[in-house]
């Protein structure tokens, strides 16, 4: 960036940096009041816009900062109010406009709301895909950081050396899970994140005092270790600026991360439909009195620039905004045949993210393609092994490859699967976190995006709540963006009972990830399969779950062959365990060794179908099988109430009811948590004899 002649001298310590580009940062400035005027008097009242946030007052902060992110690996993590941050990128007027009216293009194709936004910048730093939800941008941010450390200390890239995470939050974001859960991750690894906390005192009508004691995040953090803090006002171009040169050069130089809040008004309502009636008069007085715009006008006229180049940089913005509007509105509605698009992935890589999208300035890599078909070798071996021997493999494959969790390092992770790789590997690739599932998949959101293939772990199914938002915004990022990003990761996670149950160790509730848009679903029931699902979530370009049933992890049944560094079974494909000609049996998990033992007992002739993936699920077998056996049962241990069996069901009366000589039927537990005494939890849990049971009844129909 070159810097500005001044017309005057420098006589006063609070004149114009010269090292700052203030015609241009007063062009983006006028920009982006532009762009807010237009939404607010023009196209929101239309209806053109319906979704309006105005970053009026919260402007030149953001754009000050902006100007400082000149390395190709800086990446923004924003939230809904900044647009300034984007502009300041170089996000185009029309995509920005665009994405407003939900026209095709832009930052979704009309799938997003246009303050929902995404850049992947292929001249400078990215802004990566926001979501909705409030404080979910600060874990990914984290995780974006911990990428950089990651190529800088591990891979030994030196375009990683001062690159730098930033994310954008109001102070209302302060009290979020997400916020919290950044900050530690951040200040334990001494990461180079920036937090910008812009505080306007207000969240919609809730006054900040409501969200940290006294309403000052910076005050009440000054203690908080590994964490330089900068505060200030946001409206007063010398101190921002100041300010922001001072933060990035903190966590530029590899000081550890930075918190800067900057006081900032919020001059319009929360969003387009807020009247603000909540604020007393004189309060709204003193929000216009800080103004940031008059104040910039004020301190470069005339030490930068005449009155006159004022006005024609805020007639140019506007001349270019009109410009935008109609080259925007000219846009097509999007396709509506596209709608069901890139919910995974379609063999075109995002613009950005996982292994074959890298980032912006590194080539995508494909991972080595397999075989489907085993190679078995040596002895039997648990789940356990076969997939602790997955993960060894890959990670010695893929330099690109971290597997993250709680107590998987020297511990070997509560149910003993990572177990010596963190010794073989490193902490920086196999690697102890923090007591939160948020930061866990947040963090791995922001790897992913950076081009690494993070593999988290849930230490149980239950303790994966915390991270619901993370999970659901992680599913939906291709869709969302149209393809511009995605996030493939592969997270596991125990689930089921183990000898006892409880209901907090011994969840299923599988039918919650396949409801989550964007997730593949897997459920090994064996050790051979467990090898070929990991191995294709590996080297695949999606988000995967993948549930490792904790009865089936050491169970004789579920021991097999090791089938080979090479194998990989494809997702959606079914495995037939036992041919029948009576009943069929549809079923998944730890039920798949229960329902063989139930169809042996029963004397009848009885096809056991092991779907191994939930999402896809291999409707075509379960029909083909449907149409001989004319008979169908389900069995799964997840609750009967919305549990997946139901979905099966109703495809099979959907699409084989004229087969069917009984009822489809379904065999579930009750709709009750996992009991922990072992009498009780086998009256839940489906049994040998009841399934066996329910084979008689359907097959006698």
């Amino acid at each position: 960036m070159t810097a500005l002649a001044f017309q005057q001298p420098r006589l006063l310590a609070n004149a114009p940096d010269p090292g700052f580009d203030w015609r241009r940062i007063a062009h983006l400035l006028h920009l982006s009041r532009a762009l807010d005027a237009l939404e607010e008097t023009v196209l929101a009242p239309q209806k053109k816009v319906l979704y309006q946030f105005s970053a009026r007052g919260h402007d030149l902060a953001q754009i000050l900062l902006g100007t400082r992110l000149t390395d190709p690996r800086d990446a923004v993590c924003g939230y809904y109010r900044s647009r300034p941050i984007l502009l300041t990128l170089g996000v185009d007027l029309v995509d920005a406009l665009g994405s407003s009216m939900a026209r095709d293009q832009g930052y979704s194709a009309g799938r997003d709301i246009g303050v929902v936004f995404n850049f992947p910048n292929p001249a400078g730093p990215s802004a990566l895909p926001m979501c909705g939800g409030v404080g979910t941008q600060y874990t990914p941010a984290a995780g974006w950081a911990q990428a950089i450390e990651y190529g800088r200390t591990v891979l030994h890239d030196p375009a990683c050396d001062r690159a730098i995470a930033v994310v954008l939050g109001g102070d209302a974001s302060v009290a979020t899970n997400g916020f919290w859960s950044a900050l530690t991750i951040a200040t334990t690894q001494r990461l180079p994140v920036l937090f910008l906390i812009e505080d306007n005192g207000y969240g919609i009508s809730v006054p900040s005092r409501f969200q940290i004691p006294g309403g000052d995040i910076a005050a009440n953090l000054a203690s908080f270790r590994g964490l330089h803090i900068l505060a200030g006002d946001g409206t007063d171009p010398a101190e921002a600026a100041r300010l922001a040169d001072a933060a990035v050069a903190h966590v530029r130089g590899r000081k550890g991360p930075c918190l800067l809040r900057l006081s900032v008004p919020r001059l319009e309502g929360h969003s387009f439909q807020d009247t603000q009636a909540y604020k007393p008069a004189e309060t709204v007085a003193a929000e216009w009195a800080r103004d940031p715009l008059p104040k910039l006008k004020q301190f470069l006229v005339p030490a930068v620039m005449e009155a006159a180049e004022w006005g024609a940089l805020a007639a140019e913005a506007e001349t270019q905004v009109e410009a935008a509007r109609i080259r925007a509105e000219a846009r097509p509605a999007p396709d509506a045949a596209a709608v069901t698009r890139h919910v995974f992935f379609e063999g075109e890589p995002q613009a950005m993210g996982g292994l074959r999208g890298g980032e912006p300035r590194s080539e995508g890599i494909v991972p080595a393609a397999g075989s489907d078909t085993p190679q078995p070798e040596g002895p039997r071996i648990n789940m356990v092994t076969a997939i602790r021997r997955v993960l060894d493999h890959e990670l010695s494959v893929n330099p690109r490859m971290v597997v993250l969790g709680e107590d998987i390092g020297p511990k070997g992770g509560v149910h003993a699967v990572t177990l010596g790789l963190q010794e073989k590997f490193g902490a920086a690739r196999v690697m102890d976190t923090s007591l939160s599932e948020e930061g866990i998949v947040g963090r791995a959101v922001g790897m992913a995006l950076a081009g690494l293939l993070p593999v988290p772990e849930i230490q149980f199914r239950k303790y994966a709540d915390p991270a619901a938002e993370q999970i659901n915004d992680c599913g939906t990022m291709r869709w969302r963006t149209n393809n511009r990003f995605a996030a493939p990761m592969v997270l596991r996670m125990p689930v089921g009972f183990l000898k006892c149950g409880d209901p907090w160790h011994s969840q299923t509730n599988e039918v919650q990830f396949v409801h989550a848009p964007g997730w593949k679903v897997a459920v090994p029931s064996n050790a051979e399969d467990a090898v070929g699902l990991l191995r294709a979530a590996l080297r695949g370009d999606d988000p995967v779950m993948f549930l490792e049933h904790r009865a089936m992890l050491d169970a004789a049944w579920a021991r097999r062959p090791y089938p080979g560094d090479d194998y990989m079974l494809p997702f959606g494909r079914s495995r037939t365990t036992m041919a029948g000609t009576d009943l069929t049996i549809v079923t998944w998990g730890a039920m798949v060794e229960r329902a063989e033992a139930a169809a042996r007992a029963s004397g009848r002739s009885v096809e056991v179908i092991d779907l191994r993936t939930l999402m896809p699920w291999d409707s075509g077998a379960v029909l083909a099988s449907v149409a001989r056996t004319r008979r169908c049962l389900i069995v799964h241990e997840d609750l009967r109430t919305g549990g997946f069996g139901a979905e099966i069901a109703a495809v099979v009366a959907d699409e084989a009811f004229m087969d069917l000589d009984a009822p489809v039927a379904r065999l579930t537990m009750p709709d009750i948590p996992s009991p922990h005494n072992p009498v009780l939890l086998d009256a839940a849990v489906p049994s040998v004899d009841r399934i066996r049971d329910k084979i008689l009844a359907l097959t006698g129909f």
